[in-house]
């Protein structure tokens, strides 16, 4: 564990920052107001809710990684062909291999659209350290548009544990915290299995994930309980559509991703 290499100082400042957050934002105005999760254990972004504890990851995993041959080629280091913006053409940078966040442009969707899939991306988060928490080094992958799997740095910055880096946002966080540090390359694959509807428009699968960072399981089969949300939690009240395609949030921070290739894969044959 990454812990046992700290100082007793660099502890002391953690365990600090990380009372001081919890004390501020159970002081925010609106938190006593955050629903309740269906469990009736903890409020969406409940800061009392435990903190995933720190693993070192291995070196590598699956960084830089080729595609295999089936692959659905998402972004291959040269341009955003496969991708648009908002209002048209994607408006991220590109260059040596990786795109950028480009703040304040909005965020980017691919032009495909996905069921139940398997996916494999690498991100790094900015050198600049700028804010603290939720301010730090903040996308996402939104499956769907629906379904986000945050990406956060989370080295030595504590969050509300349902907001930290690869949690279902607003919904289960991260069974550990597998960042690397600022600037260092770190992957993400993705297990998604789409929700299902009946001919009445009732669910019949909720869609679920398994996420794997550096190595280290974060989920596996994590059922949504809904599209996630900031402040609230989602349900299936109506029906969401079983595909869709992947987003890459822009929330003015510019972190950069690579390597990015996905896979569709069919629901099992049934005994």
């Amino acid at each position: 564990m990454r812990i046992k290499l700290l100082t007793l100082t660099t502890l002391a400042a953690i365990a600090s920052a990380s009372f001081v957050y919890q004390t501020a934002a159970a002081d925010r105005p609106g938190y006593t107001d955050t629903p309740m999760l269906p469990a009736g254990k903890w409020h969406v972004h409940d800061p009392n809710r435990p903190v995933p504890p720190i693993v070192a990851p291995g070196k590598t995993f699956s960084d830089g990684a080729p595609p295999p041959s089936d692959a659905v080629i998402l972004f291959n280091g040269q341009d955003l062909s496969k991708w648009q913006g908002t209002k048209g053409p994607a408006p991220w940078k590109v260059q040596d291999g990786y795109m950028e966040v480009v703040p304040h442009s909005g965020s980017i969707r691919s032009r495909d659209k996905f069921g139940s899939f398997q996916m494999h991306l690498e991100f790094a988060e900015p050198t600049h350290l700028r804010g603290t928490s939720q301010e730090r080094g903040n996308s996402g992958v939104i499956i769907f548009g629906l379904y986000e799997v945050q990406v956060l740095d989370n080295f030595n910055n504590p969050t509300y544990p349902d907001g930290q880096c690869g949690g279902l946002y607003g919904q289960s966080p991260p069974l550990v915290n597998a960042c690397r540090p600022p600037g260092e390359w770190q992957t993400y694959d993705i297990l998604f299995e789409s929700p299902r509807w009946d001919a009445d428009n009732h669910l019949t699968r909720p869609a679920s994930v398994t996420v794997i960072q550096n190595g280290l399981v974060l989920h596996h089969k994590q059922a949504l309980l809904g599209p996630t949300a900031h402040r609230a939690y989602g349900d299936y009240k109506r029906n969401t559509g079983s595909e869709g395609a992947i987003e890459l949030q822009e929330h003015e921070n510019p972190v950069r991703f690579r390597n990015i290739w996905i896979r569709n894969i069919p629901d099992e044959e049934k005994p």
